[in-house]
């Protein structure tokens, strides 16, 4: 048996093949290594009884995880899941690496705009990174925890205009001090703010506040982590990730503005990914 499995900040997707069959589907909280600890990881995968059932037999797991770009994070996650899975082979590669395998063997520049942002250029064989990525604190342009940002910001700083300033408090507890201890005292902050970012898509986004806090979003994006690509207005773009989902209409507008081409949106990549297994 062999698991495939798409690794975020909020939660991951997994799936498990036998005999080239889907024999199981199932998520688990989010399990971004450079965000939570050994413990975390470990709890956070054997609380799912449907992969405690079968963890003796999987001979291969394939990870794509938020989190796993860096040597120390990515050996973390290796050391838990083959604790987990004491007979798997154990594959552990960056999310960024599961996007372009999940939408695309053709030359593109894929995109990841979910709780947190990235993009790549895939010249048809090989992926080029051209920034690191740095987190939430620092990039993660148009990312759920971007967006989230930009409105609290815009909520005390009183740049929220009013009557949405009014459906805000009656979504969310916007105590100061439960804002603070949850950035600054509790674990993943970055998913804390992206939960707020839902409140953005549950609105009628061509309201003038919300239509340009996505496209001052989506055109930061765009200026930081696709323009710098030579190729950009050569290939089409993809993306992956709820954000760029839910804000399709505006980010085609952006895109449409800077001459680029639209190629495919994908909410979540697990079942690209699936086929692209199937395919390897």
């Amino acid at each position: 048996m062999i698991l495939i499995a798409d690794g975020g900040s909020t939660k991951c997707d997994w799936l498990a093949l036998a005999a080239d069959e889907v024999v199981l589907r199932t998520n688990t909280k989010g399990l971004n290594p450079a965000i939570f600890d050994l413990e975390t990881l470990k709890t956070r995968i054997n609380a799912n009884e449907e992969l405690a059932k079968v963890k003796e037999q999987v001979t291969a797991i394939h990870f794509y995880g938020a989190g796993c770009s860096a040597t120390k994070a990515k050996a973390n996650l290796e050391k838990v899941l083959q604790a987990v899975f004491t007979r798997a082979k154990i594959h552990v590669l960056e999310d960024i690496c599961g996007a372009v395998y999940a939408v695309t063997t053709t030359p593109a520049i894929v995109c990841i705009l979910g709780t947190g942002s990235n993009s790549c250029y895939f010249d048809g064989k090989t992926i080029h990174s051209k920034i690191p990525s740095l987190g939430y604190t620092i990039m993660d342009e148009a990312s759920g925890n971007y967006i989230g940002k930009q409105l609290l910001r815009d909520y005390f700083y009183g740049n929220m205009p009013k009557e949405i300033a009014t459906a805000f408090e009656a979504d969310y507890d916007l105590n100061p001090d439960t804002i603070k201890e949850n950035l600054y005292k509790k674990d993943n902050p970055n998913t804390y703010l992206a939960g707020f970012a839902k409140f953005v898509f549950n609105q009628d986004l061509t309201n003038v506040y919300f239509y340009n806090l996505l496209t001052r979003a989506f055109a930061t994006f765009i200026k930081n982590h696709v323009l710098c690509y030579e190729k950009a207005q050569d290939v089409p773009l993809h993306f992956i990730g709820s954000i760029a989902h839910y804000g399709q209409p505006i980010l085609n507008e952006v895109l449409e503005k800077h001459q680029l081409q639209l190629g495919k949106i994908i909410q979540k990549p697990i079942d690209g990914l699936l086929h692209y297994h199937l395919r390897n």
